[in-house]
């Protein structure tokens, strides 16, 4: 049992101290502590003139490197790094935020309330420690021995705790008053029973702007300062580049691919003979997320897979295994666990075609050429002549700031996030290595993001205006369609049109309809038109319809009535969670934040290149 507790107590202490070990490993090793631009003083950000310093931001970054390496398997591309930069940044944002916050209300912990919570209410990984489990179940007992332990005081798991509770418990205690007041009437749980209940059919007819003979619309400029004017939010833009890009494609070979159906068919064949297919996955394939499951999918639809992968799933009898799949990732030997309808449980394992090392040899060496003659230059002109040397020519390419790249069909990894980190134009980046080529970038231009000026985005908005326009064009031939309808059927009035009448399943308020679009007024005229009127036109997704309601069904208020409190439960918690959300939204925009990320990032990257 005293290895048991000790055995948690280093489980449970190493996540709550990964971040503060980690900072000062990152400081010690960094260099930053010497006489550089950027000190251990110096500020990332500033939020209400209290600073968040560089070396806490980059302890952040690194802890949740490490789990994100953990969990995927791999290192992170720069684009992922950049990602968890921005999570960290956020997190340690809104920490300030609320210690502020809790100091303005009055909120404070004490130790009683301390000791009580980490007696009562273990922290998450507690909760989620093998060895703290008794028949699959967290088993508070053993949690509160290994409290009492003298292991626990020794290890510095006490101490993490502490740090743990006094940052939650003030937390809990702001949402609390921030959420307490939130209520759910039992109108609103019916209404919304019934918007996803409620179902109705309907046949209607489609009118959109192809019909018009005459679809010339004018739009003059007030009426593009206006629309401007009144939707800017729309008009803002992420900051965009453009880059010149550099391939060396990784090339496979015909004997490539069949060095990896060899070896695809000797784990299917190690399977048949008994091995244990979990097993195999974990050590085969190369997937590290499923494969670290054991190459387990889940159970998802099977038209979320690529088509040659969603064929086998269909064609196999469940707990068939596979001959090898071929798809652009590489060989699979797939499993298919269980099936419902057009979703499907499935483990596979995945076998990659590579390069042979002779041929990876050579491309190495190309791209040793390239990194050596273009990388990490500030001179636009080297770039042009490692094109030369290799015979590679440049491609451009557009990047959109937080959005990884992706060009040619393919997901370039880390050029993304490289030309936001503060490169000046004409520079060139690191050797970027993806699975199927390596690629060198230069930064050609680069844009600010934030609302676009109204004579950049004219174009856009006169299309918007233009369709909107001719969409209203059609009402007067909707009117005449609902006219005759009225007067003889929906079926006689369309076919005087040479119109078809096209008939809906059931669906709800909340369903997205062919044709007829999701929230639309089309979809709501549905459950508001009387059973067999005619009415019309109703705007749909792209254009107006003239429908009649054949069928509605109510939903059923006893069963209603029987999820009632489950329903309340879940909605009020939905709530509350969106009250603090939009509470800690709002508070952040209130609030005087300074973001000097780039300007440090810059620093730093001219102080690594003197």
């Amino acid at each position: 049992m005293l290895q048991s507790m000790r055995s948690a107590a280093k489980y449970i202490w190493i996540v709550l101290i990964v971040a503060f070990v980690g900072g000062f490993l990152f400081l010690e090793s960094s260099g930053l502590s010497g006489r550089a631009p950027v000190t251990p003083n110096t500020a990332v950000a500033s939020v209400n003139g209290e600073d968040i310093l560089y070396t806490t931001w980059q302890n952040s970054v690194n802890a949740l490197e490490q789990q994100e390496q953990q969990r995927l398997g791999r290192g992170v591309t720069l684009d992922e790094r950049r990602s968890l930069e921005d999570n960290a940044f956020n997190d340690l944002v809104n920490e300030v935020l609320l210690r502020q916050e809790y100091k303005r209300r009055g909120i404070t912990v004490t130790d009683d309330e301390i000791l009580e919570a980490a007696r009562v209410a273990p922290p998450p990984q507690a909760l989620q420690s093998p060895d703290l489990q008794t028949d699959g179940r967290f088993d508070i007992q053993k949690y509160q021995r290994l409290l009492s332990s003298s292991q626990a005081r020794q290890s510095g798991m006490l101490a993490g705790l502490e740090l743990y509770y006094r940052a939650e418990i003030p937390k809990q205690k702001l949402f609390e008053q921030i959420a307490s007041d939130v209520y759910v009437s039992d109108s609103r749980l019916w209404q919304e029973y019934k918007d996803r209940h409620d179902t109705a059919t309907v046949s209607f007819v489609s009118l959109r702007t192809e019909l018009l003979s005459d679809t010339t619309v004018n739009i003059s400029d007030s009426e593009v300062s206006a629309f401007y004017e009144a939707n800017k939010k729309t008009f803002e833009r992420p900051a965009r580049a453009v880059v010149s890009l550099l391939s060396i494609p990784r090339v496979v070979s015909q004997a490539d691919s069949a060095a990896a159906l060899a070896r695809a068919e000797r784990v299917r064949s190690e399977i048949e003979n008994g091995a244990k297919f979990e097993d195999v996955a974990m050590r085969e394939s190369a997937d590290s997320l499923s494969g670290a499951q054991g190459g387990d999918l889940g159970n998802t639809t099977i038209d979320r897979y690529v088509p040659p992968f969603a064929a086998a799933v269909r064609s196999l009898k469940v707990g068939e295994l596979s001959q090898p799949v071929k798809t652009s990732f590489g060989w699979h030997v797939i499993r298919v666990d269980a099936r419902k309808g057009d979703s499907a449980s499935v483990h596979h394992i995945l076998i990659p075609v590579n390069q042979s090392d002779s041929s990876a040899t050579l491309t190495d060496r190309r791209a040793d050429s390239l990194a050596i003659t273009a990388g990490s230059s500030e001179d636009p002109k080297k770039f042009d002549e490692a094109a030369r040397e290799l015979g590679i020519t440049p491609t451009s390419a557009v990047v959109i700031d937080k959005e990884p790249l992706t060009f040619g069909g393919r997901s370039i990894p880390s050029v993304s996030a490289w030309s936001f980190s503060g490169p000046t134009v004409g520079e060139t980046s690191d050797l970027f290595d993806s699975p199927d080529a390596y690629y060198l970038a230069r930064l050609d231009s680069l844009f600010p993001g934030g609302l676009q000026p109204q004579a950049e985005v004219k174009s856009e908005i006169v299309r918007r205006l233009t369709r909107e326009k001719r969409v209203e064009n059609l009402r007067p031939m909707a009117q005449e369609i609902v006219s005759a309808a009225r007067s003889s059927s929906l079926e006689a009035a369309a076919a005087a049109k040479s119109m078809t009448v096209e008939k809906s399943e059931p669906f709800t308020r909340l369903d997205g309809v062919p044709q007829l679009g999701q929230f639309s007024p089309a979809v709501g005229a549905s459950f508001t038109l009387p059973i067999g009127e005619v009415g019309g036109g109703f705007k749909t997704a792209d254009g107006l319809a003239v429908l009649r309601v054949d069928s509605r069904t109510e939903a059923s208020k006893t069963a209603f009535e029987g999820q009632k409190a489950q329903q309340k439960a879940q909605l009020e918690q939905s709530l509350r969670q969106l009250r603090v959300q939009r509470y800690l939204q709002n508070l952040r925009e209130s609030e005087q934040i300074k973001d000097n990320r780039v300007k440090v990032q810059a620093a730093l990257r001219r102080q690594s290149a003197a």
